[in-house]
């Protein structure tokens, strides 16, 4: 399936906190010498993850310099998209998501809204990190899989699927239907990502007008 995702540094920045946790969990379940399904689960999640962190629009952008960077993220068009007035808007970009790598990231995140406090200890050892601090693991993980499972616009979608690399920034310019759709998106996005917190919600949001 193809979903968009916006050239933002606030969803990737999310994204890519999901990493550390993902990696600290595993090495707890793995350093406990038995194997379990909860060690399968985040395994598979945390390879789901990196599959799809080498699709973000960002991703590229910020490994510009190294040549061992995914070929598909670096082969992905840069373009420009514009209103209809000639106001420069965010991008979005459609990248492809496979049914089992959305089906493991949710797993894990199942797995984390479910589990209790003790779970998340080494046999023998306190509690690996303040409770606190899970829940907003949990927190960012929901966010970052609600706009991963944001359904897009077919209209928006199929124009910017049109888009092909031609050695230079493209200019993509949206009618007013497909802006009026990419508005409504854009701002369910930054709902998702940013509600709760208003300075961060306008900050967010300021992104897209």
């Amino acid at each position: 399936m193809y979903v968009l995702v916006p050239d933002d540094p606030v969803f990737f920045a999310k994204f890519q906190s999901l990493e550390e946790p993902l990696l600290r969990h595993l090495y707890q379940l793995h350093s406990s010498g038995s194997e379990s399904d909860d060690e399968r689960i985040i395994s598979d999640a945390y390879d789901s993850w990196v599959q799809v962190l080498l699709k973000l629009p960002l991703w590229s952008q910020w490994h510009t310099g190294d040549t061992s960077a995914d070929s598909a993220s670096a082969d992905r068009p840069r373009y420009a998209l514009y209103s209809a007035r000639g106001d420069q808007l965010t991008s979005l970009y459609p990248i492809e998501l496979t049914a089992a790598e959305l089906g493991h990231l949710m797993a894990c995140l199942d797995l984390f809204v479910g589990s209790d406090p003790a779970w998340h200890a080494v046999p023998g050892q306190m509690c690996a990190e303040p409770p606190d601090r899970e829940e907003g693991l949990t927190e960012v993980f929901r966010r970052v899989m609600d706009v991963l499972l944001l359904p897009p616009p077919q209209g928006l979608l199929g124009a910017l699927r049109r888009i092909v690399p031609e050695g230079s920034v493209v200019s993509v310019t949206l009618p007013d239907e497909q802006e009026a759709e990419y508005r409504r998106f854009c701002e369910e996005i930054v709902t998702i990502l940013s509600a709760g917190d208003p300075f961060a919600f306008r900050s967010h949001r300021a992104m897209y007008l």
